[in-house]
This record gives C-alpha cells, structure tokens and sequence, in this order.
C-alpha cells in the first residue's frame, strides 16, 4: 500500500488507483492503474456521466514523464460510453486529455520546452516523434484556454498587421489589445476576408466600444472599419509612414547612383583589355552614391563618422538626392512632435514642401500622405503605434524559425497564443503548487 502511495505521488495524477507495475525487457515500467469509481463512466470529451456503451479495444498505454533514462507507460483498459452530445466516445480518463496517448504532466513538460526550444531538441530529449509536438501544443493550448472569446471584453485600442511564416506568399493576420499588448487573435491569411471573421466574432456592443485601430496602409484595413466598426478612427504606424519616405529616398538614389554611372562611362570610356597600374582611375561618385544607403536611411544622431563624410559628400554631389535626404527627415521629425496642433501644422508644411520639390518619388509619396492624412493626424493625437505588434510579429518568425517550421497551421497559430497571448505556460511542478 505504501508503494502505491508513493507510486500516485510520483505520477502527481489524482482520481486514479495502482493495481500494479512491470519492468519491460527494454527498461521501461509500465504501470497498471484504473480510474477511481467517480471518474468512471464520463464522456472524453465533457466529463458528464454516461452510459457505457462496449469495453473498447482493450488495453492502452499513455506516455508519462521518465523516470531517469526510463521510460514510463500508464496501462488501462479505455471502455466507451455514449454521451447525448457527443455520441461514442471514449471514456474519459483523469491523467490524460483526450485523444492523447501522453499524460497531462508530460504535455505540459513538451509544451513547456517547445516555447523555449526547437522542436528537434525537444523531440530529441522526449524521445518523441517531430510531428508529435505540433498536437500535443494544440491541445494544451485547448486545455489553458476554454474561453478565447474572453479577451474581446473591452477592446478599446486594437491593432492588425500581417506577417509571412511561409516561402510562397503565406501570410498569418495578427490582432493585438493595446492596452495590454498581448495576442488576442491571430489567423492564417490576410485581407479584408480574413479581418472581417474577426469581427465577426464581436458583438455589437464590443464593436461600438472600438475607439482606435492601428495599422499599415492597407486598404482592407479601412475596408473592414467602414463595414464593422465606421465610429472608430484609424491610425497608420509612424513606423510605416517614414518607411514610405525611406523607399521613396531609395528610388532617389538608385537614380542617381545610375546617372552617376553613366556619366562616368561617358567621360571615360573603358577600353578592352585589362587597365595598366598607372592609369587614372575613374570617377568615384557612383561607387559612393552606391554605398550610402545606410547614411542616407539611419537617423543623423547615429551616424558613424564615415557615413556623416559621405553625407556631406551628397549635399555638395548631388542636390537633388541631398534634398530628398532632408524630406524624410522632416516627415520623421514630425512625428515627434509632443503637440497635436504643432503637429499637424508640421506635417501640413511638409506636404506643401513635397508637393513642389520636382521629385518624382516623393510628389507621390505626398498624394499617398494626403490619402491617409486622417489616419496620421489621428495616430499623431493619439500617440498610439503598431510597436508592440511589430515586436510580436518577430516573436512569431522567431518561433517558425525555432521550430523549423510548421505543417499544420492550426499548431502555429496555438503556438502563437501560447507565446504572445495572455496564457501562462508553466512547468508540471508549477502546476502542481499551484
């Protein structure tokens, strides 16, 4: 009896009874253990009491945690039991979830090393299948979290943004709550169709309680707010906006640098053959246009002292490329403004400015800015950005890579609420004191 005791103890499983344990000729014990008479007779799926309906297929073994270098099975017979909702099942048991053939305990130990591990290293130290992993995160992610619709109760503040986790334009649409910076809801593909099941999860209520939305400049994204949401006011990530300028900045110097080139070529036409040792090199400029990209797109207080030099360079080089430098750092600078009004009236200079500068790339980046110039104002007032999420989008391509990918999509979006959501993952011990 006294075995037994420190038998169940070890296993940490309650409700259940040790009628016996082997050692196989591999190493590994199998235990023989069955519910205890309340926890008999339930639905797998419910827990309700049910009739039994046949005894199954016999005996079934559940993987438990190791003993040492020793593998551990549970045996027990797995009966079957009609339950008026779910149909035949099979009979619940109380150290296991359902359609599990592993113990709570050693689901939660592998859910808890996936989070900080790569799935080979996890299977390797289990010694588990690869592909097991993916299951046994969903349904943990199941088991921690019966209610997901709980996290739509006064969203306020949301923000969308979708990020690839496959080659081949696969792409998985995430939500967040910014108030308090965790996953809400996430899904595979992106669009307007996949945003609106969404919200089509809300109620009316959680639909007229949405203030602010943060994003990119997607057009869905607007797309959805008029259909679901029209009160709410959007707003476009700084992030993105000063992107557009870094792009258009770009084109801009991959003109000049070509313009350069061909300058070059013109004044010094190279002949065939390879050039003697003494003679004159060609026209630099296009090597340095080139090369400063990263000059051109870092901030001017963190520039090296060589990427000041070549900055200099372009304002004596190249007006046109100098001035475009200066559009973005305006259009940057504007958003630091701790004043709305100041602001806005910074940002209304700054399309005046881009508007007449003759710069192609960035006369069109103003009617873009014009388009979105609600949205701006909006996040501008606000102060509310898509921060968060981009730091939760890289958490996610960090699990993707750690994982060596996903096969199963569903197991990568449960992987992302178990990482980034609200959900606490914790090891069996924590559990248990818990």
């Amino acid at each position: 009896m006294l075995t037994k005791k420190i038998l169940k103890s070890i296993l940490n499983v309650k409700h259940t009874a040790i009628d016996d344990i082997n050692i196989q000729p591999d190493g590994s014990f199998s235990i023989r253990v069955h519910p205890t008479k309340g926890a008999q007779c339930r639905c797998g799926r419910c827990g309700r009491k049910c009739p039994c309906y046949d005894k199954g297929r016999g005996i079934r073994s559940w993987r438990t945690c190791d003993w040492n270098n020793h593998k551990v099975f549970l045996m027990a017979e797995a009966p079957r039991v009609i339950c008026p909702l779910h149909g035949v099942v099979t009979a619940y048991v109380p150290w296991a979830r359902h359609n599990s053939r592993f113990t709570k305990e050693f689901e939660e130990l592998a859910t808890w090393l996936s989070l900080s591990c790569t799935k080979t290293a996890v299977s390797a130290l289990l010694r588990i299948s690869w592909n097991t992993i993916g299951p046994i995160i969903s349904r943990m992610r199941a088991d921690l979290d019966p209610n997901p619709a709980a996290r739509f109760e006064n969203l306020a503040r949301i923000g969308v943004d979708e990020t690839s986790y496959k080659k081949g334009h696969k792409y998985i649409t995430v939500v967040i709550d910014h108030d308090t910076g965790k996953v809400i809801w996430a899904h595979e593909g992106h669009g307007k169709t996949i945003f609106a099941k969404f919200f089509h999860l809300l109620t009316k209520e959680q639909l007229a309680r949405i203030k602010l939305v943060s994003g990119d400049g997607a057009k869905w994204i607007q797309g959805c707010m008029d259909d679901y949401c029209p009160e709410a006011k959007r707003c476009i990530d700084p992030f993105h906006v000063v992107q557009w300028a870094t792009e258009a900045l770009d084109e801009v110097r991959r003109a000049a640098w070509r313009n350069a080139l061909r300058d070059a070529k013109d004044k010094s036409p190279r002949k065939r053959g390879r050039p003697r040792k003494d003679a004159p090199k060609g026209d630099a400029a296009a090597k340095d246009l080139k090369g400063a990209r990263f000059a051109l797109g870092k901030a001017p207080e963190r520039l090296t002292p060589k990427q000041q030099a070549q900055l200099v360079f372009i304002a004596k080089a190249d007006k046109r490329l100098y001035r475009a430098y200066l559009l973005k750092e305006k259009l940057r600078l504007v958003f630091q403004c701790e004043d709305a009004a100041a602001a806005k009236e910074e940002l209304d200079g700054w399309i005046k400015w881009a508007q007449h500068c003759r710069i192609k790339a960035f006369v069109e980046l103003q009617r873009k800015i014009r388009r979105h110039y609600d949205a701006i104002l909006a996040t501008m007032e606000h102060h509310l950005s898509n921060a968060v999420l981009e730091a939760t989008n890289r958490k996610i391509k960090l699990a993707v890579y750690m994982a060596y990918g996903f096969r199963n999509i569903d197991n990568l979006v449960d992987m992302i609420m178990l990482r980034c959501s609200d959900i606490d993952v914790q090891l069996p011990w924590e559990y248990q004191a818990a």
